[in-house]
């Protein structure tokens, strides 16, 4: 903590600012993510209220200080497809998106799309309701009274990230979903959704019922039945889909032990629940399985056959973001040509 403020890790990811980190356009990052490695691309320190508000006067020390000291008249960035990252409640998750980003980008030889990142490590102590699950059918009214904390916190990242220079936002986190609407409205730019960007791939994988006279099955899988998995639920079924839970039983004896299971490093305890609770949903044929947690990625081994019948929605969000920022830049160089 910063002066009984917040202390907040804004990243980018430019030009050649930070020597060592970005080199020409490009960024490197390790191809695996260790909970013991901590990667900063450009660090800079703001001190901030207890709401997540930004002071005109900003104290920042470092090296980057006089790069720091310009944002207050131009953009971080100036590219037109510039990303902004909302960081998730978990810094890991953050970290696991940008890697996807950055890899998934830069694979087929082209550069690494630019983004600019506002990660907030305290948020899961400041609201410990989204850091944790409540009980199955539980009461909510914690986290509903601290719906306007939560949503004034995050509206003041994305205000950071428009004046940074985002061309878009976006927000690799299923919690913060659940205020998707509040966050993003009068925002500036383009908000990506990563309910819409599930769809879409579901639409564009074509599916066909698996029974007849019935639509389209997607099972969902949440750590929390009811906001979480609502907030896919209601984006899914807008598109056509029938939307599958499990049912109080299911996240009583399966999904919720998979987590505790996680929680005392019983990982293969943690993964066999898991593919139960996914194979009692494609029993009700479903034609996939969305898995809409954090604590699921990477469960599943690579070449298990269940992880061919699941979804992370993180992945989809990582791909279209990656298309969205890819083709806005093709847009601004012909744009460019032209005006030349």
């Amino acid at each position: 903590m910063l002066d009984g403020g917040m202390t907040m890790s804004y990243s980018l990811n430019c030009p050649p600012i930070v020597s060592g980190i970005v080199y020409k356009n490009r960024t490197y990052f390790r191809p695996r993510f260790s909970p013991s490695m901590a990667i900063q691309i450009s660090s800079v320190l703001l001190q901030s209220d207890e709401g997540g508000k930004l002071p005109e006067s900003k104290k920042i020390s470092g090296p980057s200080t006089a790069f720091a000291r310009c944002m207050t008249s131009n953009p971080l960035l100036s590219q037109a497809n510039t990303i902004g990252i909302i960081g998730g409640v978990s810094v890991f998750s953050t970290l696991i998106f940008l890697e996807k980003l950055v890899w998934w980008s830069s694979r087929d030889g082209e550069e690494c799309v630019p983004f600019v990142v506002c990660s907030d490590p305290g948020m899961s102590r400041e609201f410990p309701f989204c850091s944790s699950y409540p009980p199955v059918n539980g009461n909510h009214s914690q986290f509903l009274s601290n719906s306007e904390i939560a949503v004034e916190n995050l509206r003041h990242k994305r205000e950071f990230l428009e004046r940074s220079g985002a061309g878009c936002i976006v927000m690799p986190c299923h919690v913060s979903h659940a205020w998707l609407v509040e966050v993003s409205e009068g925002c500036s730019v383009p908000f990506l959704d990563v309910g819409d960007c599930v769809a879409r791939e579901l639409n564009e994988a074509k599916m066909k019922p698996l029974e007849a006279g019935s639509d389209v099955r997607i099972g969902v899988l949440a750590s929390d039945a009811t906001l979480v998995a609502g907030f896919y639920q209601e984006k899914l079924q807008s598109q056509g889909f029938e939307v599958v839970l499990p049912d109080k039983a299911t996240m009583e004896h399966t999904v919720v032990p998979a987590i505790e299971a996680l929680n005392r490093k019983d990982m293969e305890g943690a993964r066999n629940l898991l593919r139960i609770a996914i194979q009692i949903l494609l029993v009700r044929a479903v034609n996939c399985v969305v898995l809409a947690s954090d604590e699921f990625h990477g469960l599943l081994p690579r070449h298990d056959p269940l992880r061919k019948k699941c979804i992370d929605p993180m992945d989809a969000l990582a791909r279209f973001t990656i298309k969205w920022s890819q083709s806005t830049e093709k847009v601004h160089k012909q744009t460019s040509k032209k005006l030349n």
